[in-house]
């Protein structure tokens, strides 16, 4: 079971400059949503920092609040009924999933939100030489030509606390999306960093995608990072 690591009562004074930075390895989706929840309450109160979650999840499909009632074929993953945002999407080995759990009070509101995941996302790619874009009126990251999906992004808002967040497909297997017509965009495609950066594969892993998108939330959201249960 997931958890996480105690805060210490102390730090509260502190809460609206730290973000705790947790890696939680693979964990099924229903127990990383439940873990969501449960911090998102504690940030609201205030008991502890924003906290972000860096984890896999086993082969997953899940359907978001607008996607439509349709039989999808599982190929073996399992399928989970969600309260984000957004449509059908994958989740799975080799994609890095992201779950930032943040007030947004005094931030900004939705919009704003979602567009600086976005530029997070960009920002660390672009640090592995993978050139990105965004496309009007379709939330997510793309590559370049604005054709193949890299990064998914859905997201919730309650009582002022986001949870839910984005998806990297870092060296996902890209059939899965075939069962699929991924957040409901049907004239593009999907892919992966690795497929992108095919001539320098071997040295991606979720881990060091990890990394970057670590730095990059940070800066963006001018949090001071504490360190996770690993003592990273």
């Amino acid at each position: 079971m997931a958890t996480l690591p105690s805060t210490d009562p102390a730090a509260r004074d502190a809460v609206p400059e730290l973000c705790r930075i947790v890696r939680l390895g693979t964990v099924p989706y229903r127990e990383a949503w439940d873990l969501q929840v449960e911090i998102a309450d504690r940030v609201r109160r205030g008991l502890t920092p924003d906290t972000l979650l860096l984890l896999e999840h086993p082969h997953t499909y899940t359907r978001g609040r607008l996607s439509p009632d349709t039989h999808l074929a599982s190929r073996g993953a399992e399928i989970v009924e969600t309260d984000r945002g957004g449509l059908i999407t994958y989740h799975g080995p080799g994609q890095l999933v992201a779950y930032p759990i943040v007030r947004l009070r005094g931030r900004g509101g939705p919009h704003w939100y979602v567009r600086t995941l976005e530029q997070v996302i960009s920002n660390s790619l672009v640090e592995f030489g993978l050139a990105t874009s965004t496309v009007d009126g379709l939330t997510g990251v793309w590559t370049a030509d604005g054709r193949r999906k890299l990064a998914a992004i859905g997201v919730k808002i309650a009582g002022g606390v986001a949870y839910h967040g984005f998806a990297i497909n870092v060296r996902a297997d890209l059939s899965m999306f075939d069962a699929i017509i991924p957040c409901g965009i049907a004239d593009r495609g999907v892919t992966s960093v690795a497929a992108e950066l095919s001539g320098r594969a071997e040295l991606l892993t979720v881990d060091t995608i990890a990394d970057a998108v670590a730095r990059h939330f940070c800066t963006a959201f001018g949090f001071k990072p504490t360190p996770d249960e690993t003592g990273q």
